[in-house]
């Protein structure tokens, strides 16, 4: 099984670019993606942005990504 992370998209530098995941800032490769801009969303995988996404959808994802977390923490 995979998973992809929901990330805005701060920079980009080509075929790189540099996204955040909450206070996270890592670098991913965009050549999966055509047509990447600043301020986007995309899915992260193994170090690459494979599909773009609206905001609401990455902000739902990344709330129950959190909700996830904060219930393993609990247990």
């Amino acid at each position: 099984m995979c998973l992809g992370i929901p990330a805005r998209v701060e920079e980009v530098r080509g075929e790189m670019g540099t996204v955040s995941i909450g206070e996270a800032k890592i670098e991913v490769s965009l050549v999966l993606v055509d047509g990447v801009s600043t301020g986007d969303y995309v899915l992260v995988h193994a170090g690459f942005a494979i599909a773009r996404v609206n905001e609401k959808e990455a902000e739902e994802t990344l709330s129950l990504i959190k909700e996830m977390i904060a219930d393993l923490t609990l247990s």
